[in-house]
């Protein structure tokens, strides 16, 4: 059975209550989010006993910042939108993701989920050997990508297929404030002669990217490429803290299966589709040792017939 046939089998009551948007859920979650957030760049800020170690932790909320921005593009996040508006324009700022542009980007991913002709996604080539893994995992290409994007998008030059003309004037105005804002934040660095920006927010987005690489990497590498989303995308059976930090998205096959259910909810559609979901996996590690191991088997393949 596919994602269709499982969404048309659905009560209308279900439907709903899978489908209901809330504020409360999302505001809990972001206070615990923000709050740890902001303990860790004052522990940093003060550097306390080996404080360059909470960059760590400190990076990977940061970058993770990326999953509250998928949401809240989606609307999901909370059932005010100017909630999720801000929240879109704040967190995608401190992440290099303008969310006008992404949500373009991103909606055409879930509209050709993992056709190789059409899905977005797909333009940057998964990694097909131990050195790409490698190179995707430090985030060069995420951090190069997005800054060439910005001012690609601010000088009014974006081609994007999947960004329709009328959406170019607005991804073009999101990429100049985007820019002025940093151009304010290096201007008041400069200007308060401190590096604070630099340790609690630069260094540790850096230093997390690889995390959120890993994670997303599991979401339809090496999935089929049908049009089932129970089957090309994968869902990640993992920790609560996992699920918190992602706000629920490891339920990944779930999300592209009904878009319009709200992270809070995932958990509930799980138990619905548990049955029909066809690629999943136990855990980001047992993910990554498989992956690793069918690059180094393809790695020595490689070399075995050029010898």
């Amino acid at each position: 059975m596919d994602h269709r046939a499982v969404i048309a089998g659905l009560s209308p009551d279900t439907r709903r209550g899978l489908t209901e948007k809330s504020d409360a859920p999302g505001l809990v979650r972001l206070a615990v989010y923000l709050s740890l957030m902001a303990a860790l760049a004052i522990l940093i800020a003060v550097r306390v006993p080996f404080w360059p170690l909470l960059m760590v932790p400190q990076g990977i909320l940061i970058v993770f910042l990326f999953t509250l921005v998928h949401e809240t593009i989606h609307g999901t996040a909370f059932r005010t939108d100017r909630l999720n508006t801000v929240l879109a324009n704040v967190a995608g700022f401190l992440i290099l993701l303008p969310p006008t542009w992404f949500r373009y980007f991103h909606f055409a991913h879930h509209r050709y989920t993992h056709d190789p002709e059409n899905d977005p996604e797909l333009m940057s080539p998964k990694p097909q050997t131990l050195a790409q893994y490698l190179l995707y995992l430090s985030g060069w290409a995420y951090w190069s990508g997005m800054i060439r994007t910005i001012v690609v998008n601010a000088t009014g030059r974006n081609h994007d297929v999947y960004v329709p003309e009328k959406g170019r004037p607005k991804v073009a105005a999101e990429a100049r404030r985007y820019l002025a804002g940093y151009a304010l934040a290096v201007a008041l660095s400069l200007l308060l002669g401190t590096p604070l920006l630099v340790w609690i927010w630069i260094v540790p987005a850096l230093l997390g990217q690889p995390f959120l690489r890993a994670y997303l990497l599991a979401e339809h590498t090496r999935c089929p490429h049908v049009a089932n989303m129970l089957e090309n995308t994968r869902t990640t059976f993992t920790t609560s803290l996992v699920r918190f930090v992602a706000w629920n998205m490891p339920y990944h096959a779930e999300h592209h299966s009904y878009p319009a259910v709200p992270f809070h909810q995932l958990p509930r559609f799980h138990e619905v589709v548990a049955e029909h979901l066809r690629t999943t996996e136990r855990g980001y590690i047992r993910f990554h040792g498989k992956l690793v191991r069918d690059l180094g088997q393809s790695d020595a393949a490689g070399d075995a017939a050029k010898s």
